[in-house]
């Protein structure tokens, strides 16, 4: 199947997995679990999408990694079936957590042990551990919390400030 006749969702979703530190068909397969009324097994996601079993199981591995979907049984089947949350701030809040686990917490501790070599690794370092830790309140909100962050609500402390509100 070319990209031209898979749906469109997938389709987006494969071309914006990069940005969030995923792979295209990590992707794909995503956004075909999130959006499915009921659950597909690797079989599914195959079929629909069109990609090689090696790739579907390398991506679902992938996925299960992030936390982004999780398996489903159901009694009587030996297959596996794969579920995703419905809440779209709730994806980008477990995107939040898992590229902080992944990439800025190591990437801060690994520069942590160069801080004090010159001014610009410690200001790197910084930086870096801001983020994380920036990463890290965002990634512990609920849902709710997290879109009043990014939608310019008070949930997380900006340093100790609050803004008052106008009244």
């Amino acid at each position: 199947m070319t990209t031209s006749s898979m749906p469109a969702l997938p389709v987006i979703f494969g071309d914006f997995a990069a940005m969030f530190g995923l792979s295209r068909p990590a992707g794909q397969c995503f956004a075909a679990i999130w959006r499915q009324t009921s659950s597909p097994c690797a079989d599914d996601l195959v079929g629909s999408l069109g990609l090689s079993r090696s790739n579907v199981s390398t991506a679902l591995k992938e996925l299960r990694g992030w936390g982004l979907i999780s398996v489903a049984r159901v009694p009587g089947d030996r297959r596996e079936f794969f579920v995703a949350p419905d809440d779209p701030w709730e994806v980008l809040r477990l995107i939040f957590a898992a590229r902080q686990r992944r990439d800025f917490s190591v990437l801060a501790d690994r520069l942590a042990a160069h801080a004090d070599e010159d001014a610009a690794t410690r200001g790197a370092h910084e930086m870096v551990s801001a983020l994380s830790n920036w990463m890290t309140q965002l990634a512990s909100l609920d849902s709710a919390g997290l879109q009043a962050a990014m939608t310019g609500g008070d949930a997380v402390d900006r340093g100790g400030k609050k803004k008052k509100k106008k009244h």
